[in-house]
């Protein structure tokens, strides 16, 4: 009788540090999925950052703009439109709309400097475009880390055994940034 007790303490004992394993394994994996998710919510607050001073800097390109190309006015009033449609909520749908109508804007505002040489030898125009340039290069890079983010993140959802823990607590899959317009896909020609 005390080798059957002893057995049966043995059992409970196993399955005690299973239960225990089992629990820091959940709570392992829980802790990892919050982590992805919010490095996704950090990387696309940093992206929405960069688009929010793009944003700001356009009124002043247009101003500058406006000086040499008074005749240009339906363009411009088309750019600050853009502008003042203001910069949206943390949505992946709103931003993605009001990227590819600011990249459009900013596009129209080179293709005016190109008709103007005065313009483009403008020292306030040529720092407001480097600042332009510089910002599209942070747009991009937060781009690229925001989707590396998001593809962790997913692959973790999707993942064995995490995907379990994943679809219990409603870890839900985000969108990756991708360009839609098909404009932007193309090579861009550079002559000089």
């Amino acid at each position: 009788m005390a080798a059957l007790g002893g057995i049966f303490a043995g059992i409970i004992g196993v399955i005690i540090v299973l239960i225990i394993v089992l629990l820091i394994a959940v709570m392992t994996m829980y802790n990892g999925l919050v982590k992805a998710r919010l490095n996704c919510e950090e990387a696309f607050s940093t992206m929405d950052v960069y688009m929010k001073k793009r944003f700001d800097l356009i009124p002043n390109l247009v101003e500058t703009v406006k000086g040499y190309a008074k005749h240009e006015a339906e363009t411009l009033i088309k750019v600050t439109a853009v502008r003042n449609a203001g910069h949206s909520s943390m949505d992946m749908q709103s931003m993605a709309e009001n990227e590819k109508q600011a990249a459009g804007a900013i596009q129209q505002i080179f293709a005016l400097s190109e008709q103007y040489p005065d313009l483009k030898a403008n020292n306030n125009f040529q720092e407001l475009m480097a600042q332009m340039r510089k910002i599209e290069e942070d747009i991009a890079q937060s781009r690229k880390y925001y989707n590396a983010v998001v593809k962790q993140y997913n692959t973790k959802i999707q993942s064995v055994p995490s995907n379990l823990i994943a679809g219990m607590f409603r870890f839900d899959k985000k969108e990756m940034f991708e360009v839609e317009d098909a404009a932007e896909r193309k090579n861009v020609k550079i002559s000089f």
